[in-house]
């Protein structure tokens, strides 16, 4: 498909660029899922370490998810207002910070592992085995730094097929080397948990070294202009790459606050949480390709000042997003039962657990409504909201809510439905607060227009009188 995401049909260029995101992200999860099921072979405290070092591998993820988030935007509207030199140079600030944030991570990280595990309560063999995989995986943390952002910049260019087939070929060639690490074989010694940290380091680089290929072929890579730092650049890549790093940070305090709190009613409830909502992952999936296509397509609009496309990109993404929902609910209400049975066979677990996908298909539209705005803002280059709405639905709301119910004693079912109300309050809010942006947009447009008349801005007039 073309690079170009300002000319010809968003119905087409959203759906080539979501459908192999999701893809992708599928097989991403299957690979996690991979992982779990080899050290589950290996032993239950091999499991154990894995989930431990959890906290910390989604700290990179996190922080490298986001800053690439913010890097997307950033190329995506130096591409859309035709500024290729501009892309060029804010590419090289691009990866001189993601190299020297890799290095921050991995020396931090390295240092404060053990601290960190042992906070965690992992001590003598337990606490070895854990250390054994994080610190592989930290001193890997430049492959997943340099995944990561060289494909936000492929997604700036519209490309997620790229990583969709890393993601894909990733996760087969992991069940190979997580068996063959494990087990030993052809002259490599049985490596325990150590072996499941090698070949997920091996198959980063590997991405990455593909991914890097591929983006190499491009304009963007073509003909570089030399170095030359501007802070402004790092100011402008840290005010579009914190809020999304925060909010992501934010979304796993979200869901300890969450396990906290629902501790109470006792273990099957917390085992029933835990798996529901991988379930209710496996759902969203498609909304995290819809995500990624918002956000390449309306960087460029944005960028090429194309007011109108970027309202037909968010309206025809969010009527995808309902139909997936309708679908959604009639599969989670139709097989909820049988999926949750497949992790458990406890009558009570599955009891819980329905109770929250009951919550979950009630909700998943909200959800959508809250990524594709969230793409919206970050791509008109207005994502400071993302923080205070994650403050508000990740922490201050669920604690001032589920505080009041466990004071007032109430039945988990209430837990449920405040989950609900939380998703879709914040839902309406940012809505109704990014149709406020692009309205605001449209009349800076128009002044621009008014005072400039002899200056060539394209837009639609139809956006204007809609």
């Amino acid at each position: 498909m073309s690079s170009d995401l300002t000319q010809g049909s968003i119905k087409k260029h959203l759906r080539s660029i979501a459908i192999p995101s999701s893809i992708g992200y599928f097989f991403h999860t299957m690979f996690n899922v991979t992982d779990t099921f080899f050290a589950g072979e290996i032993s239950t405290q091999a499991i154990a370490s894995l989930s431990l070092t959890f906290s910390i591998f989604f700290i990179i993820i996190a922080i490298a998810g986001g800053m690439s988030q913010g890097a997307t935007a950033l190329i995506g509207n130096a591409i859309g207002e035709k500024k290729t030199d501009e892309a060029k140079q804010i590419i090289l600030h691009i990866l001189f910070f993601a190299l020297s944030i890799a290095l921050i991570i991995t020396t931090i990280g390295i240092f404060s592992a053990p601290y960190l595990m042992q906070i965690l309560g992992a001590k003598d063999e337990y606490l070895v085995e854990a250390l054994s995989y994080i610190d592989i995986i930290l001193f890997g943390a430049v492959f997943y730094v340099g995944v990561f952002f060289t494909n936000a910049l492929l997604n700036s260019l519209g490309n997620t097929k790229a990583f969709r087939n890393f993601l894909v070929v990733g996760f087969f060639l992991n069940i190979v080397l997580d068996y063959w690490f494990i087990k030993g074989g052809l002259g490599i010694e049985p490596m325990g948990v150590r072996g499941i940290g090698y070949a997920t380091i091996i198959i980063e680089f590997l991405g990455f070294i593909y991914l890097f290929s591929v983006l190499k072929k491009t304009y963007l890579l073509q003909n570089m202009p030399t170095f030359k730092f501007d802070k402004n650049i790092i100011f402008e890549f840290f005010k579009q790459g914190t809020p999304p790093t925060i909010n992501m940070l934010l979304m796993a305090l979200g869901m300890f606050i969450i396990t906290y709190y629902i501790s109470g009613f006792g273990k099957h409830v917390v085992a029933a949480y835990g798996i529901a909502i991988r379930i209710e992952q496996i759902f969203l999936l498609p909304s995290i390709g819809i995500n990624v296509a918002v956000l390449a397509i309306i960087s460029q609009n944005n960028g090429a000042k194309l007011y109108d496309r970027v309202k037909e990109t968010v309206i025809y993404a969010q009527k995808v997003g309902f139909i997936l929902w309708i679908i959604g609910i009639v599969f989670l209400l139709v097989f909820g039962r049988q999926l949750l049975g497949l992790f458990s066979s406890d009558a009570k677990v599955i009891d819980a657990g329905m109770g929250y996908l009951y919550a979950a298909a009630s909700s998943m539209y909200a959800y959508m409504l809250v990524f594709i705005n969230i793409s919206l803002l970050q791509g008109i280059k207005q994502p400071a909201l993302l923080i205070y709405l994650s403050l508000f639905r990740q922490l201050l709301v669920p604690v001032a809510l589920f505080s009041l119910f466990n004071f007032l004693n109430l039945s988990l079912g209430y837990y449920w439905f405040g989950l609900v109300v939380i998703i879709w309050s914040s839902a309406i809010f940012i809505v109704y607060y990014a149709r406020k942006k692009l309205i605001l947009l449209r009349a800076s447009l128009k002044t621009l227009i008014s005072s400039e008349p002899k200056r060539e801005v394209r837009l639609c007039r139809s956006f204007f009188e809609s």
